[in-house]
């Protein structure tokens, strides 16, 4: 299920028909990863996959934080 919500927000990142909704589909697309590494560390019992979906929720964050300054700004940094 996760792998098809994966390709669905994949599919709407490239097909979306405005940059927000590009911005959201991205948005949602690594909180999905965050799932998927969860779960697989898990049913793996290692605590690897934990910390990698701590740096990709950072990152994410921070994406979504630039991403969404650049389309109201037009600049990232003031």
């Amino acid at each position: 299920m996760l792998a098809l919500a994966m390709a669905l927000n994949l599919w709407r990142a490239v097909r979306g028909p405005a940059l927000p909704d590009r911005i959201l589909a991205l948005d949602t697309l690594y909180i999905n990863a965050l799932a998927l590494l969860v779960l697989l560390g898990i049913h793996l019992g290692t605590d690897v996959y934990f910390e990698v979906a701590l740096v990709i929720a950072l990152l994410g964050f921070i994406g979504t934080v630039a991403l969404s300054r650049y389309v109201l700004r037009r600049d990232i940094i003031e």
